[in-house]
């Protein structure tokens, strides 16, 4: 690319952001990296000198409002929304509705935020890409996944509405839906810090995806021409033929 343009990650203080934040610096772009813990952004961008790292909470307008303050004026192309997770693993009748909240404000309401900041700022620039990390959940249901589904399935229709409201101007929506992949922290926030719990995720899966797969599969589509979209990409080890089918090496 002849200008140096912005790509803006959330979510990039670890696991895919992080991974993305570093290919895309590698391949041409400023990224952006934001989240809420900024010494691990600050020891990222020592990585690479154009990663810019940003202190962003998405659950707060006002940190959104401040990023998207400093981002004015500025050629953003590609806005990356990483920031999320899994918080519990209970069955619905038992799960408590403070979990869901935190889970939908972080995984589809900080979304919404950042769409909303920063899509007029690429229309600006003349060009953008949206990219929704969502997951192979939010396709398919499974038990005593409830709340961490039913944010995925609502990323997924945020994906597919943008897609058509945004018609017509030069902004690409990309899904991209992740089966199994092992970071250092997903698990373990999921089971509450039980090490031992979040490692029989991935017990006898002997090369699940890791958050240096999906940041590829995320390069891919955002440096594809700008006539081509790619709309939802499913990408899975694999091991894993489906969400309830892992082929796991006896031990």
């Amino acid at each position: 690319m002849s200008t140096r343009e912005y790509a803006v990650i959330t979510g990039a203080s670890s696991g895919i952001g992080a991974a993305t934040a570093q290919l895309l610096a590698d391949n041409g772009y400023h990224v952006i990296a934001a989240a809420r813990r900024i010494d691990r952004l600050n020891e990222l961008a020592k990585s690479n000198p154009e990663i810019e790292a940003f202190a962003l909470d998405v659950t707060e307008q006002a940190s959104v409002d401040a990023l998207a303050k400093h981002l004015s004026g500025k050629p953003v192309a590609v806005l990356i929304n990483c920031a999320g997770g899994a918080f519990d693993f209970d069955p619905v009748t038992e799960s408590d509705p403070e979990i869901w909240k935190k889970t939908f404000d972080i995984n589809v309401v900080g979304s919404v935020r950042m769409v909303k900041a920063l899509t007029p700022v690429m229309i600006s620039h003349g060009r953008g890409h949206i990219v929704l990390i969502s997951s192979t959940a939010g396709h398919r249901a499974y038990e005593n996944g409830g709340s961490y589904v039913a944010s995925k399935f609502a990323e997924t229709s945020l994906a597919e509405t943008l897609r058509l409201e945004l018609n017509g101007k030069p902004i690409r929506v990309t899904e991209i839906a992740p089966g199994m992949v092992k970071t250092d922290e997903f698990a373990k926030v999921r089971f509450r810090g039980d090490a031992d719990r979040a490692a029989k995720v991935y017990e006898g899966v002997t090369r699940p995806l890791t958050a240096a797969d999906v940041a590829e599969s995320i390069r891919w589509s955002v440096m594809l021409p700008d006539h081509f979209n790619i709309d939802s990409m499913t990408i899975r080890p694999l091991a894993q033929a489906a969400q309830h089918k892992v082929y796991r090496q006896p031990l």
